[in-house]
């Protein structure tokens, strides 16, 4: 008995089979699903998002949805997970060891700048989330993980920088990060109100620039002044009689 075997001239599985067994890839789709969805989101909020659209346009189904991510709930928690763990990655593979304390925190902040000039999803998203007091993100204990490193990387620095005299002693780190994050944010996410009041376009390269570089200035002054840098003012020779009076 003879056994037939496949001729390498037979012919080769039809497109749509070739198609079906490569769209087959959990991790692919799944990926696909959440890049769609954080554009989704991050135009439209958690509300005006829909599933239906995020399969549409991720090329699968609503089911493949709630298969891998189990909910709209719990997708768009994921969504708010991948963009801030994007920033929480990148700035822990920075590298402050060879740096001094200020230039490392200097490095930091411009990071950060530059993370939220190239991510207007991740403005939009917090946006919106801040709108709904933080409803979805408390769910996760991912991103409150996410963000004690980073504090201590800043904390080190600072410590650093007291023992050897070069920073002021006493700046908090997480007050600093705050700070920072805030100044690399307000502004850009505020961009289009405050362009229209003050007749300036706040997102032009030119205006950022500027704004960059007079915010390292403030940071630098902040850091480096000593606590008891600006001289007591004097009382007015006519307060200071009266006082003497009362003194008397």
């Amino acid at each position: 008995m003879t056994t037939s075997r496949k001729s390498s001239t037979d012919p080769a599985p039809p497109a749509r089979a070739r198609k079906t067994a490569a769209t087959r890839d959990p991790a692919r789709t799944r990926a696909r699903i959440l890049k769609v969805a954080i554009a989704e989101f991050s135009a439209k909020g958690y509300s005006g998002a829909r599933t239906e659209q995020i399969a549409r346009r991720a090329k699968t189904n609503i089911r493949m949805i709630y298969h891998y991510f189990g909910s709209k709930d719990a997708l768009y928690v994921s969504v708010l997970e991948d963009v801030l763990a994007q920033l929480r990655h990148e700035e822990l593979q920075l590298d402050f060891d060879a740096l001094a304390p200020l230039e490392g925190l200097l490095r930091m902040f411009e990071f950060i700048d530059g993370h939220f000039e190239a991510h207007p999803e991740l403005r939009n998203l917090l946006a919106f989330e801040n709108l709904n007091a933080a409803q979805h993100l408390k769910r996760s204990t991912t991103i409150r993980e996410m963000a004690s490193p980073v504090i201590a990387l800043v904390e080190r620095l600072l410590k650093r920088g007291a023992k050897e005299g070069s920073l002021r002693a006493g700046i908090d780190a997480l007050h600093l990060y705050v700070a920072m994050v805030s100044l690399a944010y307000y502004g850009r996410s505020h961009a289009p109100t405050l362009s229209r009041i003050f007749a300036t376009d706040l997102l032009a390269s030119g205006w950022q620039a500027a704004h960059r570089a007079q915010t390292r200035r403030m940071l630098t002054g902040f850091l480096t002044a000593p606590p008891e840098s600006v001289a007591p003012r004097r009382a007015p020779p006519s307060v200071a009689r009266a006082h003497a009076k009362v003194a008397a």
